[in-house]
């Protein structure tokens, strides 16, 4: 048991002392994108409305006018670089338009 419980405590030590590229997603922090993606557009937008085939956003200009859009008619009053957070958290999740 003791043995058990002293494993178990090197492993937490370990993880948290380990370099940040050797820690998983679920340990880093959420990205601002992230954020206010989850707080509120995920509630109405499923994966599905990004992979559907009569998306709007064809390119990246398109994406980020997207979200421009959407935020506005949400009456979010998100800045240039909130609107670009969330694009680019799109981008990598679902789109990989170039920039």
């Amino acid at each position: 048991m003791r043995s058990t419980l002293n494993l178990a405590l090197g492993a937490m030590l370990a993880l948290l002392h380990a370099p940040s590229g050797a820690q998983t997603t679920d340990q880093l922090p959420r990205s601002r994108g992230a954020m206010l993606y989850e707080n509120h557009c995920g509630t109405c937008h499923s994966k599905e409305l990004h992979w559907r085939d009569q998306r709007l956003a064809k390119d990246w200009a398109g994406l980020a006018n997207q979200v421009r859009r959407w935020q506005n008619n949400a009456g979010l009053n998100w800045t240039g670089e909130d609107i670009e957070a969330v694009a680019m958290l799109l981008n990598e999740r679902y789109y990989r338009y170039p920039r």
